[in-house]
């Protein structure tokens, strides 16, 4: 035996991008302050800081429900493949000057999210949880269905995890007040697509408050509802990266680092992709994201 204690305290996030099964109990709160940093694209300058504060309630054993504010800010210079000014996919609605410094904050959306959980891996072969989230903001709205697998090995002390995420998402869009007349971009739009996400992680506790991991994520984008047609497959990109995570009986932190890898396509418009790497609105080199949370 290894003395090493392998509770999980309530839903301690083991990975900073992928799902585990584990839920508060009932009765149980918590709050979260997020922070992801995405880095780096074709070119020139970008930085995106996307901040999420959430709150969370175990209904049930196996019911969580949270509740949480999601919020932006950017900057971007020259970033694009062409090497105009290009803003990340939640500024789509703003038309920067292509050859100026360009930045901003912005309110994302609100959102309320439930994990169920049918099946825990500490009482059954494998651990099964599904999460519905929708998030409202201005001109947009998102529904993330993800399915959470989980399986532990070593006293529950190596942790396996699977998540398979569907997330259409809808924007209202201006027109571009720069296009010319008659051009299509110059009137108002509504962009649907969506979202198809396939994860897989691993994390070990090698004491009983620190555990290190490592995630892989294939990110597919699909225009509009399309997900059986090869024609409007959009992006597709696979990110990988290390997980440390440090939890007490009232506290956590997981700092995780993902970097895409240089094997993307992007099938409508392989002008994003340079040097393998996908610099579509939606996608960028470096992710590093900080999760920080207290359970009363």
């Amino acid at each position: 035996m290894s003395g090493i204690s392998t509770k999980a305290h309530a839903d301690e996030p083991l990975l900073g991008f992928l799902y585990t099964t584990d839920l508060l109990p009932k009765h149980g709160q918590e709050v979260e302050q997020w922070v992801t940093w995405r880095h780096q694209k074709a070119g020139g300058q970008f930085d995106l800081l996307e901040g999420q504060t959430e709150y969370s309630y175990g209904a049930t054993d196996s019911l969580q429900l949270s509740g949480y504010l999601i919020y932006d800010w950017t900057q971007a210079y020259r970033n694009g493949p062409d090497g105009t000014t290009t803003p990340p996919e939640p500024y789509s609605a703003y038309f920067p000057d292509p050859y100026r410094h360009f930045h901003s904050t912005k309110f994302i959306a609100g959102a309320f999210e439930a994990i169920w959980r049918v099946r825990s891996p500490y009482t059954d072969p494998v651990g099964v949880a599904f999460l519905f989230e929708p998030e409202i903001g201005p001109r947009f709205q998102e529904l993330q269905v993800r399915a959470i697998f989980q399986k532990n090995f070593l006293d529950d002390r190596l942790v396996l995890v699977g998540n398979a995420t569907w997330a259409p998402e809808v924007r209202e869009l201006p027109g571009n007040p720069a296009a010319a007349p008659g051009s299509g971009t110059d009137r108002p739009n509504t962009n649907i697509e969506t979202d198809v996400n396939f994860g897989i992680g691993a994390s070990y506790r090698f004491t009983s408050n620190w555990a290190v991991g490592w995630e892989v994520q294939n990110e597919r984008e699909i225009n509009r509802f399309a997900l059986f047609d090869h024609s409007q497959w959009m992006g597709n990109a696979v990110y990988a990266g290390p997980t440390i995570h440090y939890a007490n009986q009232h506290f956590f932190a997981t700092l995780t680092w993902w970097q895409q890898l240089p094997i993307a396509h992007n099938y409508m418009d392989p002008s994003v992709v340079a040097r393998g790497y996908d610099n579509d609105v939606d996608f960028e080199h470096t992710r590093v994201r900080l999760k920080i949370g207290y359970y009363f």
